[in-house]
């Protein structure tokens, strides 16, 4: 099961005991769905929850049934149907819509003025026309809807529910989106879905540690290889002044120097100052070397 899949999942468990939240979350579902005209309403949905969740939400808003449902355990896609005309009507006169004088979908905003209303409606948009996609693979939440109108509504009232949502178009349809976890798992939260929204923080959680752990790793893994390169130099230049001059040329703290640094040829500066005999700084070390460097002769 999909992620989207699971937070519809979640959705529709939600119980709705009020008739005006029952009318609110249809009408979400009804403006995001496939078709909703003077003609016909079509819902399609592959969510099976939600498959179960809609005779039952229409049933206690409009005392409606459908004319047409999908057959029983079919698999795939199931679609939704209403074409009786006394039907429609009375769901449009529900919206305050005349369904002769209908031009073009809008928010009857008198519909969702109390904050339950807004979050089932805001609820049956994602239901019939939202998608977002795994957290532990990216971070996209969307809402898309055939009606331009519908969606800039649909914007204000996020604003209101202090979300800030980006605006896009895509095959005619104009889509309302999220990429930001912290905004998505906030949705999920004032919509009724936690356990959705925990499981987006939590993956945004584990993604930065993954992150962090291997910045960690690439960084000291940068720190050996710059240990590494400078040892195997510091080494070079010694060999080239024994060969040279002989080790017994240097004066006796460089010689000592040289000899630690060739009996550990893997060491830091750090280490290396530690296993000095008298102990001397690593500051100091790493001079006396730089001394044996610049006097070691050029091949």
């Amino acid at each position: 099961m999909s992620f989207s899949s699971q937070a519809k999942e979640e959705l529709s468990s939600l119980k709705t005991d009020k008739k005006c939240c029952a009318i609110a979350e249809c009408y979400g579902v009804l403006l995001y769905c496939n078709t909703f005209s003077a003609k016909e309403i079509r819902i399609i949905t592959a969510s099976d929850s939600f498959a179960e969740r809609l005779p039952k939400l229409f049933k206690k808003a409009f005392s409606v049934n459908f004319d047409k449902v999908p057959k029983e355990g079919c698999k795939g896609k199931k679609t939704f149907y209403i074409e009786d005309r006394e039907k429609l009507k009375s769901i449009f006169e529900c919206f305050g819509s005349d369904l002769d004088g209908i031009l073009s979908h809008h928010i009857n905003f008198g519909m969702i003025e109390n904050e339950c209303c807004r979050a089932s409606f805001v609820r049956g948009a994602f239901l019939a026309g939202g998608s977002v996609t795994d957290p532990e693979k990216s971070y996209h939440l969307e809402l898309a809807t055939a009606h331009h109108s519908v969606s800039r509504e649909m914007y204000s009232i996020l604003l209101d529910m202090e979300f800030s949502p980006k605006e896009t178009t895509r095959s005619g349809n104009s889509l309302l989106y999220f990429k930001k976890a912290d905004a998505i798992a906030d949705f999920f939260t004032s919509i009724g879905a936690p356990v959705t929204a925990m499981n987006v923080m939590t993956a945004k959680v584990d993604k930065e540690m993954r992150n962090t752990i291997t910045r960690q790793i690439n960084c000291d893994s940068a720190n050996t290889d710059k240990t590494v390169a400078a040892a195997q130099a510091q080494i070079e230049a010694i060999h080239r002044f024994a060969r040279a001059y002989g080790l017994d040329a240097l004066p006796e703290p460089l010689k000592d120097a040289a000899i630690l640094r060739i009996t550990n040829p893997e060491a830091s500066l750090s280490d290396l100052s530690m296993l000095s005999m008298p102990k001397v700084t690593k500051s100091c070390l790493s001079h006396r070397l730089k001394k044996i460097m610049s006097l070691a002769p050029e091949e």
